[in-house]
């Protein structure tokens, strides 16, 4: 497994043999509340981060969103696990499957968000982190986001088609935006190179 830092790329085809199916996984914890009044608003509260993947081609058109309104792209080779509305637990806290042969040949970026609905901001979250596991369940892959902030967007990497391979890359980006809509123009700006 490689632990990836901010713009930092990695070959997933060189981390995994025949690699056909990844999961993108989403993790979370809501920040524990200190002191007095912490105590008295029962320490944490719930976070409700979404995870969502836009397809775009080589130009960034979008050809597709996946998001908890659309939880299957229209060829069905992109799938959302579906909502957590907390951000409790541990590991993932939502996962979108890839399969990356059923994937159009026009797709040439798969650009992974995560956004606040709520408008909740990142200064409210911890332990963020999104990670790549193949179809084997071997982790390829792992991001730990550190960026707190006011923000309510973030384009959190790319996967990007590369020849007959493919590149994962960790992007960090903050954006603006309670949904992935909301945050199309960064995303385009962010992923395509």
């Amino acid at each position: 497994m490689v632990s990836l830092s901010k713009n930092q790329t990695v070959s997933l085809s060189k981390e995994s043999s025949s690699l056909s199916q990844l999961k993108f996984g989403l993790g979370w914890d809501p920040i524990k509340k200190k002191g007095f009044f912490g105590g008295l608003l029962g320490g944490s509260g719930d976070i409700d981060l979404d995870a969502s993947c836009i397809l775009l081609d080589a130009s960034g058109n979008k050809i597709d969103t996946i998001w908890f309104r659309q939880l299957s792209s229209r060829c069905g080779s992109v799938v959302h696990s579906g909502d957590n509305l907390t951000g409790e637990g541990d590991g993932d806290d939502e996962v979108i499957n890839v399969n990356l042969t059923k994937l159009p040949s026009q797709v040439e970026y798969l650009a992974f968000t995560v956004n606040s609905f709520r408008g909740q901001t990142f200064n409210e979250v911890q332990n963020a982190f999104c990670r790549v596991v193949d179809q084997a369940n071997k982790e390829l892959a792992r991001y730990a986001l550190s960026e707190q902030g006011s923000h309510t967007g973030i384009v959190i990497a790319s996967l990007r088609r590369s020849g007959g391979s493919w590149d994962f890359t960790a992007l960090g980006n903050a954006c603006r935006g309670r949904t992935i809509d909301d945050m199309l123009p960064e995303i385009v700006a962010t992923v395509v190179r």
